[in-house]
């Protein structure tokens, strides 16, 4: 009778160990494959960093605060951010009563045409965008920064988009 109760339990034992090896092969390759996955995932996500590690680059050429000729022009001033000194001055024209005076166009929704967005390019020129809520259009702007720390700005040109 013991030598039957160790027979069964030999038969258990590897009927266990047979199961076990069986589930952890299968574990095993499904683990290698999410692994592979991942591998091809991540190497898709770094491709897709540098596309825009690049993009970023292209979209830095035309700003001041990556164009070292441009940005020399300032230092005599002793300005720690150029940039935002600028696009501040140039929000300070949206304080006038009415449409910004560089702004060429009235409101024509009834609120006055303000400028929004700005973005200083070189040590002369600025594109800014302009909205009264419901029209809207950009204007590039050439400014001058004197030794009193003041700004004369000049509108170049604007463009009003249409609405479709």
């Amino acid at each position: 009778m013991k030598s039957k109760i160790f027979m069964y339990l030999f038969v258990f034992a590897a009927l266990l160990n047979l199961y076990q090896y069986v589930s952890a092969s299968k574990y095993i390759e499904s683990e290698t494959a999410k692994i592979g996955n991942l591998r091809a995932e991540k190497e898709s996500l770094q491709d897709s960093v540098q596309s825009l590690l690049l993009k970023q680059m292209d979209l830095q050429y035309f700003d001041l605060e990556h164009n070292d000729d441009a940005f020399a022009y300032y230092e005599h001033l002793d300005l720690e951010n150029p940039s935002r000194y600028i696009a501040d001055k140039l929000l300070e024209t949206n304080e006038a009563k009415g449409n910004n005076p560089l702004v060429p166009y009235d409101g024509m929704s009834g609120a006055p045409m303000k400028i929004n967005k700005i973005k200083v390019l070189n040590h002369r020129w600025i594109i800014a965008d302009f909205s009264d809520g419901k029209y809207w259009g950009e204007i590039l702007v050439e400014y001058y920064l004197n030794d009193d720390m003041s700004i004369d700005f000049t509108t170049l040109g604007h463009l009003l988009y249409s609405r479709s």
